[in-house]
C-alpha cells in the first residue's frame, strides 16, 4: 500500500510521491522564540515527527528543515499588533537575541524529552536575512510589490492564485474580509515583505536592504529559507491548522511570484488544534500550559507524546487532565506488557500473527498517519495470546521507531511499585472483553464494579478500554 496523505492544497487525499525518487525535502514550520512553547504548540512538532520517522521507515531520505524565528513577529499574521519578541524582551529586561535564545534551548529541551526528532537543519531567521532580501528583489522585479508608507507590500491582486490553499476569493478580500488597521494597503490582503522605521521607532534588530534600514516581514522568512536548503520548488511542507489563511497562503504568493513556479509545494499536511474548555489552546488566549507544567504535576514528557498520538492529527483533540491521567495510565500498561516479554527480540518468521499485525500497523500509518489505528494494533498485538513473546517483542521495537515511545528503553528500568499493578489491571479488563464477548454483560459489569471499588475507572474508546485511577 503507497503512503496516502491528506494535502491541504485541494482538500484531498493522495498517493504521495516525492520530486526525485528515494529523497523527500520536507519544511516545517518552527517556533517563534518569545516564550515558552504551550502544549498546543507541541502537537505540530509531534506530527511532524511520526510522519518524518514513517517516511525514513519506507526507505526515502528525508532531508528535514525546521525555522527558528528569532526576529519575531506580530501579534496578528496580517502585519497588524505588537512584535512578540519586542514584547518579550522588555517585560524580561534583556534584548531580544538573549530572550530568542534562551526560549530557543528550552523549546529543543521539551522536544528532546518527548523524544522528538531534532530536524537535520534548523535555519534561524536572523542568520538568512540576505536570503530575505534576496527573494524580495525577485519578487519585485516581477512587479507584484509597491511601497508605502516607508514599508515594500505585496500585492495579492496581481497573484492570480492568492488564496488557492484557503481557498479564499479575491472579490472577497478586496471587499475587507480582512480586517486591518494598515491604512497604506492597496487591498486588505497585502502582506509586507520588508519593514522600515515607519513601523516601529524602536525596533531593536535592523537591518540594510534596498528599501532602506528596517527588517523583514515575518511571511518571508519561511519562502527564503526553505529554497535555501530544499530549492525552489519541494515535497512537503507543515504546520498547524492556523497558518493555511495567512502564513502559508502568504508564503506560497510570494515564492511563486519570485519563481514563476507551480505549485511550490506539492503537499501541505496540516494538524488541527489541541483545545482546552473548547477554546484553541493558545498563549494569547490565556489557556496556556507547557510540558514542564505537566511534569510538575507528576507526568512523563512521553505521557502526553502517547496522548497526543492517540488522536488523529486532522481531529481537534480535546485536553483535559482526566484524558492526560488516562493516557498515562495506559502508557504505563503499555510499558508493563513490553517489560513481561523478556529481553529477547526475535524476527518472526513467514506466517506469524505478529507479521500480520505488523502489516496493519504500517497500513494505518500509510493511511494519512493513522495513529490511534497503529496504536490499536500495538496494542492487538500485545493482548494476541497466539504470539511468541520474543516475536512479540521484536515487532513492538519494529511500530515503536515510528510511535517513539521508547518503550525498549522504559521496559527496561525497575517497575514502579503499585497497589495494583498496570498489568493486573490489564487482566481484569482482558477478562472484561472475553465476558462481554461471550454476551455475559453481568459478568463484565461485576469486573467493572469491582475495579472501581479499587479507585479504577474504565473507559471505553474506539482503540480499546482504556483506565484511570479515580
Amino acid at each position: 500500500m503507497p503512503l496516502r496523505l491528506y494535502n491541504t492544497l485541494g482538500r484531498t487525499i493522495e498517493e504521495f510521491k516525492p520530486l526525485v525518487p528515494g529523497v523527500v525535502g520536507f519544511y516545517g514550520c518552527g517556533p517563534t522564540v518569545y516564550t515558552y512553547a504551550h502544549i498546543g504548540n507541541l502537537r505540530a512538532y509531534v506530527t511532524h515527527d511520526i510522519l518524518v520517522r514513517t517516511l525514513r521507515n519506507r526507505g526515502y531520505t528525508v532531508q528535514h528543515v525546521m525555522n527558528i524565528t528569532d526576529i519575531g513577529h506580530l501579534s496578528g499574521d496580517s502585519d497588524s499588533g505588537e512584535d512578540k519578541m519586542l514584547r518579550s524582551a522588555a517585560e524580561r529586561g534583556k534584548t531580544v537575541l538573549e530572550v530568542a535564545e534562551l526560549y530557543t534551548q528550552a523549546f529543543f529541551s521539551d522536544i528532546e524529552r518527548m523524544n522528538i526528532l531534532r530536524p537535520g537543519i534548523v535555519c534561524k531567521a536572523t542568520e538568512h536575512i540576505g536570503d530575505m532580501i534576496a527573494l524580495i528583489k525577485r519578487i519585485e522585479a516581477g512587479g507584484y510589490t509597491y511601497v508605502a508608507g516607508g514599508n515594500l507590500y505585496f500585492d495579492i491582486s496581481r497573484f492570480e492564485h492568492y488564496g488557492d490553499l484557503a481557498m479564499l476569493r479575491m472579490k472577497n478580500l478586496k471587499a475587507g474580509a480582512r480586517t486591518d488597521l494598515d491604512t497604506n494597503k492597496r487591498n486588505p490582503g497585502d502582506f509586507v515583505l520588508w519593514f522600515t522605521k515607519s513601523k516601529f521607532e524602536n525596533q531593536a534588530l535592523v537591518w540594510d536592504s534596498p528599501w532602506g534600514r528596517g527588517y523583514p516581514g515575518w511571511h518571508i522568512e519561511c519562502s527564503a529559507m526553505s529554497m535555501r536548503y530544499l530549492g525552489e520548488t519541494f515535497d512537503i511542507h507543515a504546520g498547524g491548522i492556523d497558518h493555511v489563511p495567512v502564513h502559508h497562503t502568504n508564503e506560497i504568493a510570494q515564492s511563486e511570484a519570485a519563481t514563476g513556479k507551480r505549485p511550490w509545494v506539492r503537499y501541505w499536511v496540516h494538524n488541527e488544534f489541541l483545545v482546552l474548555d473548547r477554546e484553541k489552546m493558545s498563549k494569547s488566549g490565556g489557556s496556556f500550559l507547557t510540558l514542564q507544567n505537566l511534569v510538575d504535576a507528576g507526568y512523563d514528557p512521553l505521557d502526553y507524546r502517547y496522548f497526543l498520538i492517540g488522536g488523529h492529527y486532522r481531529s481537534q483533540l480535546q485536553f483535559s487532565w482526566d484524558s492526560l491521567e488516562g493516557a498515562r495510565n495506559s502508557r504505563k500498561s503499555l510499558v508493563d506488557r513490553v517489560r513481561a516479554l523478556g529481553a529477547e527480540a526475535v524476527q518472526p518468521g513467514a506466517g506469524s500473527p505478529a507479521l500480520a499485525r505488523l502489516a496493519a500497523f504500517h497500513q494505518a500509518l500509510d493511511d494519512d498517519l493513522s495513529t490511534p489505528r497503529a496504536l490499536a494494533e500495538l496494542w492487538g498485538l500485545l493482548r494476541d495470546g497466539s504470539a511468541v513473546s520474543g516475536e512479540v517483542l521484536w515487532t513492538v521495537l519494529q511500530m515503536d521507531t515510528i510511535l517513539g515511545l521508547n518503550l525498549r528503553a522504559a521496559a527496561e528500568e525497575a517497575p514502579e511499585k503499585d497497589p495494583e499493578s498496570a498489568a493486573e489491571i490489564e487482566g481484569y479488563i482482558a477478562r472484561r472483553a472475553e465476558a462481554k464477548a461471550a454476551k455475559d454483560f453481568a459478568l463484565a459489569d461485576s469486573i467493572r464494579g469491582e475495579l472501581k471499588e479499587k479507585g479504577i475507572i474504565l473507559e471505553d474508546t474506539k482503540t480499546g478500554t482504556m483506565w484511570r485511577r479515580g
